[in-house]
């Protein structure tokens, strides 16, 4: 492992996978998109769009479906369904924290960090997502949630989100003094396009150690619960 700063200011953490346990629903509600375009679920097709999906897990979920349905009105109709299709599994109930991830952001805030959250959902399935969990209440420490439309409408894995939160919050004065967490390698891409002092790659979602490695993780944690400690200069 690499040494970091030991004052990093802003921690930057991606929600499902890493803070979010959300049980594959990524994957049931592509199902939705691909039937709303016609492709049949256990086709060839099917299993080659679901094999991309797996595999850009954490980027923009719209630039996913423009790559593989192409013309922009089909993307958009895929998208589409996909959020309303996650946002109804999220409304029953499907999702909860990563154990162990309030705590570990609660624990980051309480030390004088600044949190942001972000993901490559559409706005409207993020502020589900965190009404469902309880994480727009006042009492919630985290200071800013993004979405790639936030950031001028470029998800993972450009460094956008990260650096927009590195703008707006104003908590660091140089961006080695951010840290990214997440659990896919676009999460960690992105962290490392940023310039982060310190980026984590979890072992909780949709990729491992091998994709972390390979896109510039300086770390890899069993979980975000394990940041905390880390940061505090425990190993």
């Amino acid at each position: 492992m690499t040494d970091f700063p030991q004052d990093i200011r802003l921690v930057v953490l991606d929600m499902a996978g890493t803070t979010v346990a959300d049980g594959g629903l990524v994957e049931r509600a592509f199902a939705a998109a691909a039937a709303e375009l016609g492709v049949e679920t256990g086709s060839p097709e099917h299993t080659e769009h679901l094999a991309y999906v797996r595999a850009t897990m954490g980027e923009s979920k719209i630039s996913v479906f423009r790559h593989l349905f192409g013309a922009e009105e089909k993307a958009q109709r895929a998208n589409t369904a996909f959020e309303k299709a996650y946002g109804e599994l999220v409304d029953g109930g499907l999702i909860g924290p990563v154990p162990g991830a309030r705590e570990a952001i609660e624990e980051l805030a309480g030390s004088g960090r600044t949190v942001v959250l972000t993901t490559g959902f559409a706005r409207i399935t993020q502020d589900a997502i965190l009404d469902a969990l309880g994480w727009r209440d006042s009492s919630f420490p985290v200071s800013l949630t993004l979405c790639p439309a936030d950031a001028g409408g470029r998800g993972r894995p450009y460094p956008d989100m990260v650096l927009t939160a590195f703008l707006r919050t104003g908590a660091a004065d140089d961006v080695r003094q951010v840290a990214v967490a997440g659990d896919t390698s676009y999460d960690v891409l992105s962290g490392v396009r940023a310039g982060a002092g310190l980026v984590a790659g979890v072992r909780t979602g949709a990729h491992g150690d091998a994709e972390f490695h390979a896109a510039g993780a300086t770390h890899v944690l069993d979980s975000v619960a394990g940041l905390p400690a880390l940061l505090s200069g425990a190993r």
